[in-house]
């Protein structure tokens, strides 16, 4: 990026080092300490998720399924992830340019086409639920337990290919330090107790970890 600012062709791109790009520094150190606690809280989350399926019963089948939706919905959560970034800068440069009115079409523009996405991958896992563990292994154990978790899992990818733009839409209006709020008390306040409380206490298994992370991860934006 230097290079190309310095090198590019282009002089009006570059007019050398001035003491004014070392202004504002602090504010834009609160919005970088704020998103990097938001991303790790959520990251922090899905650790302590597979920590609590490795206690339940039938442990390793447990983790296993588990894995399997997880990796399934990160795959089809880059999708998303791309609105994230888009949507961020879009809303960014909007309301940089006092045009209030076209940061919510690029809002309500992202968000209809990422559910619109998020619709295909659900439907696909309803429909191939029973084959989806194919990919990954050939234990029939897991491919049983999986299924019996297909209907989840396209739920939690529908509600996921909404909140990352939704995220971006936070981040491009400078509001990382709220969803930061927010997703400390729906991953933890309200996430891991109840998690604790529906695996332990009324033994439902590996399900919980998995609704438990997809209705947390979407209401925590």
């Amino acid at each position: 990026m230097l290079a190309y600012s310095v090198c590019g062709g282009c002089p009006l791109t570059w007019s050398g080092l001035s003491t004014q790009a070392f202004s504002g520094l602090w504010e834009f150190f609160k919005l970088s300490a704020a998103s990097g606690v938001m991303l790790c809280l959520e990251n922090w989350y899905y650790k302590i998720l597979v920590l609590m399926t490795g206690n339940l019963k039938n442990a390793k089948i447990a983790v296993d399924a588990l894995a399997v939706c997880q990796s399934i919905n990160g795959w089809e959560l880059m999708i998303p992830l791309a609105f994230f970034a888009g949507t961020g800068v879009r809303v960014a440069n909007e309301l940089g340019a006092g045009n209030g009115k076209g940061a919510k079409f690029a809002t309500s523009v992202s968000v209809a086409t990422s559910i619109f996405i998020g619709l295909i991958f659900c439907v696909l896992i309803v429909v191939f639920h029973d084959k989806i563990a194919f990919i990954f292994t050939v234990s029939t154990e897991v491919i049983d337990a999986v299924d019996k978790l297909a209907i989840i899992l396209a739920f939690t990818i529908l509600l996921n290919s909404v909140q990352p733009v939704l995220s971006g839409v936070a981040v491009g209006s400078g509001w990382q330090a709220y969803v930061a709020y927010i997703n400390i008390g729906c991953y933890y306040i309200i996430g891991v107790p109840l998690g604790i409380i529906m695996g332990w206490v009324f033994h439902l298994g590996v399900m919980v970890s998995t609704k438990i992370y997809g209705v947390n991860y979407f209401s925590g934006h």
